[in-house]
């Protein structure tokens, strides 16, 4: 990873739709365990599986989409 291709250049953008921490806790069953915060509603959620976190971060987005 370069120096320009650090995770917190992505704040500098000001087409994005949402951002989100992950934090993964735990790797149980090929996939992540851990939590989603929703920066901009300052909003944690737990998840259980990677596609739990996808699907968290597409309904959040989803309503960012209809409050506009």
């Amino acid at each position: 990873m370069g120096k320009n291709d650090r995770p917190d250049n992505h704040r500098d953008s000001g087409s994005a739709l949402g951002t989100f921490e992950i934090t993964v806790k735990f790797m149980q069953n090929s996939t992540w365990q851990g939590q989603i915060h929703w920066v901009e509603k300052n909003h944690k959620q737990n998840f259980r599986s990677a596609l739990e976190m996808i699907r968290l971060m597409d309904e959040a987005l989803i309503e960012s989409m209809d409050e506009a």
